[in-house]
């Protein structure tokens, strides 16, 4: 009979939504609004970054031949993400990086090539050539993505002569063989995006509920408290999985993305987080008087899942002091467990803790979301 009783509710919840378009349209088109925002935002590389090279490197004799190593790197250069400019003084390619006409001045002096030479020929005589790089750091990543080009023309070049380092790394990967940034990105977008809009959807449709009167009259009759939240969470819960799968056939089929785990069990992971946003959702329904009110308490909601849950960035990037916040976010299990399955391949035996966490926090959120319908109730 209480099984019955709940599901009642949920069908209502069908029901209205049914003939509510704006709710429809919130449900289908925000998460992939949100999908294509970010997915586009984030997904792009640094490209044609203008840069001005000044190569007076006079060369150096090596045998019968005359030799540039200047040449060789800048032939090397990244030609997608560095778009080179020739300048021929030093004062020139620096006043440009200070004028804004540049990102970078990539500076060869005249003896660079007879200096490295004579390093690599008498290592103990302690000789090097030095590239000077006058770089605008003022934007990190497109600083950071100059000096990526320049080492790698370097290595390139080293390479191609013959000539080896002393030391090398030897990456192996363990996980993410062939992960791209959508694949670490999309896990954390669609827990962001299901969890960002039911617990709007119900936040509102929680105080409509309460300003119209609806809330009282459905605890007037036979239905109690916990039939109310748990026909919400049922119902909550499906439109979670359904916009987890629509998300996911975005990623797959717009951003190519690659799941290596069990996606039904990525599945009942955002399924948790749906029912935890939408007891929250409850929650956060009883501080509002109608939906003006409501939407105010959003940003107190949204922002510290946007910052703190590692959507967009490491958990271990954010500050010491703040980063036990995270920790109280449920997004942030969410997104830890749904990336350890699709990109590692995890199975409910690594991930069991953020299944409790978000357990815990649902069972708890539940409890008090009934326990506020029964005080206002009172």
């Amino acid at each position: 009979m209480r099984k019955a009783r709940f599901l009642t509710v949920t069908k209502r919840v069908f029901r209205d939504l049914k003939n509510d378009k704006r709710s429809l349209a919130l449900i289908v088109i925000a998460p992939i609004f949100v999908m294509f925002v970010f997915g586009l935002a984030f997904s792009g590389e640094v490209k044609n970054v203008k840069v001005v090279v000044v190569n007076q490197d006079q060369g150096a004799s090596a045998g019968s031949s005359t030799v540039s190593l200047s040449e060789k790197i800048i032939s090397n250069l990244d030609q997608e993400v560095l778009k080179i400019e020739y300048v021929d003084d030093r004062d020139t390619a620096i006043a440009m990086v200070e004028n804004g006409d540049a990102y970078a001045a990539i500076i060869f002096p005249t003896d660079f090539t007879a200096s490295a030479l004579s390093g690599i020929q008498d290592q103990g005589s302690g000789s090097s050539a030095s590239i000077e790089l006058e770089l605008d750091k003022s934007n990190i990543n497109v600083a950071n993505a100059i000096t990526k080009a320049i080492n790698d023309a370097l290595l390139a070049t080293i390479d191609q002569a013959g000539m080896q380092t002393p030391v090398k790394v030897d990456v192996v990967a363990v996980f993410g063989q062939d992960a791209k940034f959508m694949d670490f990105f999309v896990p954390g977008i669609m827990a962001f995006a299901v969890y960002m809009i039911t617990t709007l959807l119900t936040l509102v449709t929680f105080v409509g509920e309460r300003t119209s009167g609806t809330l009282q009259r459905m605890l007037a009759t036979t239905l109690n408290e916990r039939d109310i939240v748990m026909g919400y969470a049922t119902a909550f819960s499906l439109i979670g999985i359904g916009q987890a799968v629509l998300l996911l056939l975005v990623g797959i089929l717009v951003f190519d993305i690659t799941v290596v785990g069990n996606v039904l069990l990525a599945f009942f992971v955002i399924a948790l987080l749906a029912i935890v946003s939408q007891a929250l959702g409850i929650l956060l329904s009883s501080t509002a008087k109608r939906e003006a009110q409501a939407i105010q308490v959003l940003p107190f909601v949204v922002l510290p899942a946007f910052l703190l849950a590692g959507i967009f960035w490491p958990i271990e990037a954010i500050p010491t002091w703040l980063r036990p916040l995270s920790y109280i976010v449920p997004p942030t299990y969410a997104v830890d467990a749904s990336r350890a399955v699709m990109l590692k391949g995890f199975g409910i035996g690594k991930i069991w803790i953020d299944i409790v966490a978000l357990l815990a926090m649902a069972a708890f959120f539940l409890t008090l979301a009934v326990l506020s319908l029964k005080t206002r109730k009172d």
